[in-house]
């Protein structure tokens, strides 16, 4: 990737609309708008930056593709931190396309996926983590993820960490005075001073772990799994739940063979909807990969509905898979409630998915649920303090090592030792916002990126 070329991309969806937008970044942009797009105006100078423009898009063969508008946006204060360009045209594939290969034979290059962002980063624009939660704020599966990803686009999440950055490093240079003056270490900084500046930073991080734990279903929708006992109606009741015929259903046993996911909102929070294979004993070898397919699931589920047969009530089978799923996780849904009921106070869910009934008061409980698992309280805080799983690693990371040095401190080892892990902590805190980024996280970060992203 090279930094001194000038790139060019779609930078809206994929797709037919009204209006397409393509991306020019690079210090030729300016020379390549100047080629292929050709002002109305007959008093045009020349691009006023910051202000749109109507003109004509053409082809290399000077051909007119649209009546388009162009922008011009002069480096430093860009999204890039280069010269910006931008064409608005209709929003027709072909005409995009011919756009972009017009910008293309006018010296440009096709951009890498992600490739703006991380020449945002680079030319110090935004941090990584600013730069993660652009690509978090496009793919928010709803109101909520948008909102914790704005509140870290505005730097939130990158300052704290930084912060705490400013407070590991000073605490190493207290220790490093120390150990160059060992007789005054008392006055330098004795053991119980140096415990309490390790365990408040610690304590900082795990409330940025408990931010990602409390908002992590909010930014990646919540793991919903339909299981239990074969032919209890698992499939009509995800079918229900979509309002749509999504899975098979059939009189026959063992109909679903393999898992299927759909996401929707449950009273407002964000799902993974899953359908499962009954659990029971089989002969048949592909009924039995899904089975396994089932508990994987099972296992990385922030929910597990335990659908029941209402008609033939609660069984020994039901019981056995509500203590294998704890009942922390599974919540006892009664189907066919419309042809039975429960026993009062039985604490289950009732519902129907043949006539609806009870669907809200499902989603509902299910939303209760996760949030209570996620150590929630129904709620969420917009305070760009969210971590994504990536973040949370690297805090896990620092964590383990201020615990480390917690008990070196503790256990009398020579102050030298103990700062290994103050090293080791401020390292991965660096990889948060990308001080201390390798070419190989940066490239697995920004390849998830959108081409004209």
């Amino acid at each position: 990737m090279q930094m001194r070329d000038t790139i060019a991309a779609i930078a809206s969806p994929v797709g037919t609309g009204g209006i397409g937008v393509v991306r020019v970044s690079g210090p030729a942009a300016g020379q390549v708008l100047a080629r292929i797009f050709l002002p109305r105006s007959p008093r045009f100078t020349g691009f006023k930056p910051w202000t749109l423009h109507r003109g004509r898009a053409l082809d290399g063969h000077g051909n007119v593709l649209d009546d388009a508008l162009a922008v011009f946006m002069p480096g430093p204060r860009t999204f890039t931190g280069e010269d910006v360009a931008e064409i608005h045209c209709h929003g027709g594939m072909a005409l995009i396309g011919l756009i972009l290969e017009s910008i293309l034979a006018s010296g440009t290059r096709l951009a890498e996926a992600g490739e703006f962002s991380r020449r945002a980063f680079l030319n110090g624009r935004m941090d990584l983590a600013q730069a993660e939660a652009v690509a978090e704020l496009i793919s928010a599966p709803g109101r909520e993820g948008v909102l914790l990803s704005a509140a870290k686009l505005d730097g939130v999440l990158g300052r704290r960490v930084n912060s705490l950055r400013e407070k590991l490093e000073d605490a190493r240079v207290r220790v490093c005075v120390a150990v160059d003056f060992p007789e005054e270490e008392l006055e330098c900084l004795s053991r119980s001073d140096f415990l309490q500046a390790v365990e408040d930073i610690a304590q900082a991080v795990r409330e940025l772990l408990a931010g990602y734990k409390r908002n992590r279903c909010w930014q990646e929708g919540a793991l919903v799994v339909l299981a239990g006992r074969v032919n209890v109606g698992k499939s009509s009741l995800m079918n229900a739940l979509l309002g749509r015929e999504r899975a098979l259903v059939t009189d026959q046993a063992g109909t679903t063979r393999d898992f299927l996911e759909e996401r929707l909102l449950l009273d407002g929070l964000p799902a993974r909807l899953v359908d499962t294979a009954g659990l029971r004993e089989s002969a048949d070898e592909v009924e039995r990969l899904g089975i396994a397919a089932c508990r994987r699931c099972v296992e990385e589920a922030d929910v597990i509905l335990l659908v029941l047969d209402g008609q033939e009530g609660w069984t020994r089978e039901d019981q056995a898979l509500l203590e294998e799923f704890g009942p922390e996780r599974a919540l006892p849904v009664w189907n066919k409630s419309d042809l039975a009921l429960p026993e009062a106070g039985s604490g289950m869910v009732c519902v129907s998915a043949l006539t609806g009934a009870g669907l809200d008061e499902l989603a509902a409980e299910v939303r209760r649920k996760v949030l209570r698992h996620g150590g929630g309280d129904g709620g969420m805080r917009v305070d760009g303090l969210s971590p994504n799983l990536r973040q949370a690693g690297a805090l896990a990371l620092a964590l383990d090592a201020l615990q480390a040095c917690a008990s070196d401190v503790q256990s009398g080892m020579p102050y030298d030792i103990c700062a290994l892990h103050l090293d080791a902590a401020g390292a991965a805190l660096a990889g948060i916002t990308g001080l201390d980024g390798s070419d190989a996280l940066l490239n697995r970060i920004f390849s998830t990126f959108c081409i004209g992203k």
